[in-house]
């Protein structure tokens, strides 16, 4: 009987011992090296937030799926495909190179795709190209 109690005694000591565990929910310093290492690009990231937010592009435009307007795949495929310049076009510098036939629905977003700075067209047109990978 002593045996046994003196097995289960050092069992229980040996799996108290030091574990390294991992909070749940909050970052370590080992956390935080693992996620800068898969950081997200900044101008992606801008890109982003401007077609969900002030570009108002996600009303329009699905990544897969056609709405009022082509998909964000289509447009970046035939982008891609013809060597458009999307930053111009919505610049409104350049003519429709994927569905001429939207163009009047779509030039009524120019008002807002114009107050935008070169580098945040840049990041739209990132982040659109992003769906091609």
């Amino acid at each position: 009987m002593k045996k046994i109690f003196f097995l289960l005694f050092s069992l229980i000591f040996i799996s108290c011992g030091d574990k390294k565990s991992e909070p749940f929910g909050k970052a370590t310093d080992e956390t935080l090296v693992d996620q800068t290492e898969v950081a997200v690009d900044p101008t992606l990231a801008l890109g982003e937030d401007l077609f969900n937010g002030v570009g108002l592009c996600k009303t329009c435009h699905l990544p897969d799926k056609k709405v009022i307007g082509p998909s964000i795949v289509e447009i970046a495929t035939i982008y891609k495909e013809k060597g458009g310049n999307m930053v111009e076009f919505l610049k409104e510098n350049a003519e429709p190179i994927v569905d001429p036939t939207q163009y009047e629905v779509m030039k009524t977003n120019f008002a807002v795709t114009k107050t935008l700075s070169d580098e945040e067209l840049k990041a739209l047109e990132t982040y659109m190209y992003s769906f091609l990978k």
